[in-house]
């Protein structure tokens, strides 16, 4: 299974419970998650797609720590079974 796979599984679940998925690219601003998850409740998630068994690189767990410092915790996911967990979690 690739990135790309998880990645549309993750789009495609977030829809059917009626939030939003967006990619995000930040110039200037390499590392940044893959994904801003907007939830119907009011939630704001980050999100970091990786192909299975891989890990995030030395410059996306800096960005990772970057937006620790303010608050916010990055999802890493790499299988559909992973999405899964994260939207139960967060619902």
């Amino acid at each position: 299974m690739r990135e790309r796979d998880i990645e549309t599984h993750l789009r495609n679940e977030i829809k059917k419970i009626g939030g939003k998925a967006y990619k995000w690219e930040s110039p200037g601003n390499a590392g940044v998650p893959d994904r801003i998850i907007f939830l119907p409740n009011g939630q704001v998630h980050l999100v970091e797609l990786k192909a299975p068994g891989k890990k995030p690189t030395a410059l996306q767990l800096a960005q990772h720590r970057k937006l620790a410092l303010l608050g916010h915790q990055v999802y890493v996911l790499d299988s559909k079974e992973a999405v899964n967990g994260f939207i139960q979690d967060v619902m």
